[in-house]
């Protein structure tokens, strides 16, 4: 079968991935435990629901507007404007099958074949990919200013003290003439972090030196947000407003995954084109999951604070759990539902590389990919290996399941490690 050059070198998405490998070993009657997939384990508020089968009894199974129902467009906006203070008509809005769509999309309106898409790392894993499928050339920049064209099969391993938040400086030192966009993503997944007000207007200090390159804000979780304020870059400069794509959605905020609903608000030209490419790809969004993500956005607020309150309560459950393992050190996320835990300690220990199988003269490539295979085999528990988001000798999980399944899962990787370093 020949393939496109692009089909060939597409890989399937490494959280799905590994979601779909547990599910598998669960199948099998494996007592696996996922903290692998970035999915809330509450159920759709039940008025949400109620919503989707009203629309289906009255009727509202057709098609819509390719670029979505007139009503959420407008809801959307109110959405921004009282979260954000942001002022958007319903014409800069399009909505879409999930933020993914959307920031397809926007990769599709924005880029030509050989423009540069400037991604900070730690970094959701599709950015790279899809930013290649719009024929841009992905460059990864590393909080500690190394700045590198994206490989898949490589990832660094920044000094400690660089943490993972960008800077203004080293921000600078990845834009260049062929920047055409910036990725910005928070609160982040993978690391959980939110820039203050006062980071974003630093960074847009240097943003406005390069007026050609292009914002786009992944915000999906805003709403998810446990120390400080998660402020939009959009509304921290105004005056970039006019080249700044934001994005969000209905799925993690209130728990609706499955029903693919997201958006992109941004200047009208712009979000025209994105739902004329929408028309041509995937018509509309469905239906139905319209009218719930309207409910959504316009009725009873309850569940996003009691979802927000135990993930509160979460984020510390897994990072101490964590902190107590020898080699692991993990910061307390302060979005999102993610910690990023930094494994180097382990990937220093002898034994450790002995019971892997790793060539220590090889150095720490591919380490966190063995760790994360050792701890599904061994200890029965899922997470993601942080070469997927750009950087090494890390570990993504999700603290989006229950307590107990947290707490059960911590101390089966205890359990592993003590046999990992008795080697």
């Amino acid at each position: 079968m020949a393939l496109s050059r692009r089909a060939a070198e597409l890989r399937p998405s490494a959280t799905l991935a590994i979601s779909a490998k547990a599910n598998a070993m669960k199948a099998q009657g494996m007592d696996v435990l996922s903290l692998s997939a970035g999915e809330p384990d509450f159920d759709t508020p039940e008025h949400i629901k109620a919503a989707a089968g009203d629309a289906m009894k009255a009727g509202f199974t057709k098609y819509t507007p390719a670029s979505g129902i007139v009503e959420l467009k407008t809801a959307v906006a109110a959405h921004a404007r009282k979260t954000q203070g942001l002022e958007y008509e319903p014409k800069q809005v399009v909505i879409s099958v999930g933020a993914k769509h959307a920031i397809a999309n926007a990769l599709f309106a924005l880029v030509n074949d050989g423009d540069e898409v400037l991604i900070p790392a730690p970094f959701w894993v599709s950015y790279p990919a899809m930013a290649k499928l719009y024929g841009g050339v992905p460059r990864i920049i590393y909080t500690d200013g190394t700045a590198v064209l994206w490989d898949p099969d490589s990832a660094h391993l920044t000094p400690v003290e660089a943490g993972y938040k960008l800077t203004p400086a080293v921000l600078r030192k990845g834009l260049n003439a062929k920047t055409k966009v910036v990725i910005l993503n928070a609160p982040s997944n993978p690391t959980g972090i939110v820039y203050t007000p006062e980071e974003l207007a630093a960074l847009a200090v240097v943003l406005r030196e390069f007026p050609g390159a292009w914002v786009i804000s992944d915000e999906i979780y805003d709403c998810l947000v446990y120390a400080g304020i998660a402020k939009s870059l959009a509304a921290v400069a105004p005056d970039l407003k006019d080249r700044i794509i934001v994005i969000n959605g209905v799925s993690k905020t209130f728990a609706m995954t499955g029903w693919r609903i997201g958006w992109a608000l941004g200047p009208a030209a712009i979000i025209a084109a994105m739902g004329d490419y929408q028309s041509q790809t995937t018509s509309n969004p469905t239906s139905i999951a319209q009218k719930a993500a309207l409910a959504a956005l316009t009725g009873p607020q309850d569940s996003v604070a009691t979802m927000h309150a135990e993930f509160a309560k979460r984020r510390i459950l897994i990072a101490d759990g964590l902190n107590a393992i020898p080699g692991f050190r993990c910061a307390p996320a302060d979005g999102a539902f993610y910690v990023f835990p930094d494994v180097r300690g382990l990937a220093a220990m002898p034994a450790v590389l002995r019971a892997l199988k790793m060539d220590p003269a090889k150095g720490t490539k591919g380490f966190s990919g063995a760790l994360t295979t050792h701890f599904l085999e061994s200890a029965k528990v899922a997470m993601v290996p942080g070469a997927e988001f750009g950087l090494e000798c890390h570990l993504r999980m999700s603290f989006a399941t229950s307590p107990a399944v947290i707490t059960k899962a911590v101390a089966r990787l205890a359990e592993s490690v003590s046999a990992l370093t008795k080697g």
